[in-house]
């Protein structure tokens, strides 16, 4: 096993992973810090905030960052530990986007990373996980709920299809899965608690002054 590919497959997703779009775009096109508005966070939903444009692109731009890490690391590394190579790369992509270095490693939430950076490993699985999101957040209209459903039914949902049965790959899926939910726990709590903002609403009090939680 040669450690070096897989050092570089997870500074390289690292690196991909924690370009902050979400901040980037809002600060160029707006001249703001969108950690400071809305719910402090830099991913899509508060970035749509401010423009509905902007959060479409941080969306888009969020899943390619994590599927570009998953495709650099397939068009490198080859041998007997390429898939595991390529997962790793999709770990760490997340990781990057979850503890970016360039904010103090506060980042988003990872949702749209995870999808991006694991579409090319499991096709399948996030076909079937989009579908899920998008009956879940349009039918209760809540991000959120989408959001956790979503990262909880990963593992258990790639498992089940197949299109992935390592131990040591599972384990990592069970990781990114583990780590979105984490990051979502304050909304977990506006969820229980009825407070969390739905779709087309503008943030509760509760949820603005969460801003702390950069996501």
């Amino acid at each position: 096993m040669n450690t070096y590919s897989f050092l570089i497959a997870a500074v390289g997703g690292y690196l991909l992973g924690s370009i902050p779009f979400g901040y980037l775009l809002v600060r160029a096109f707006k001249g703001e810090d969108v950690r400071i508005s809305g719910s402090g966070n830099i991913g899509a939903t508060n970035v749509a905030r401010k423009s509905p444009l902007l959060g479409v692109a941080t969306l888009l731009l969020d899943a390619a960052k994590g599927l570009a890490a998953v495709y650099f690391a397939s068009r490198v590394f080859g041998g007997p530990h390429h898939h595991l190579i390529m997962t790793v790369a999709a770990l760490y992509a997340v990781c990057g986007h979850l503890f970016p270095i360039w904010l103090k490693f506060r980042g988003g939430k990872g949702v749209a990373t995870s999808l991006g950076a694991f579409l090319l490993l499991t096709p399948k699985t996030i076909l079937c996980l989009v579908a899920l999101f998008l009956v879940l957040a349009f039918a209760f209209r809540y991000v959120s709920l989408g959001s956790v459903a979503v990262a909880a039914a990963f593992p258990l949902l790639v498992w089940a299809i197949g299109e992935y049965r390592d131990p040591v790959e599972l384990a990592m899926i069970a990781l990114v899965s583990a780590l979105v939910i984490w990051k979502h726990r304050q909304n977990i709590g506006r969820l229980t608690a009825g407070t969390e903002s739905r779709i087309g609403q503008k943030l509760s009090p509760s949820s603005a002054n969460d801003s702390g939680e950069r996501r």
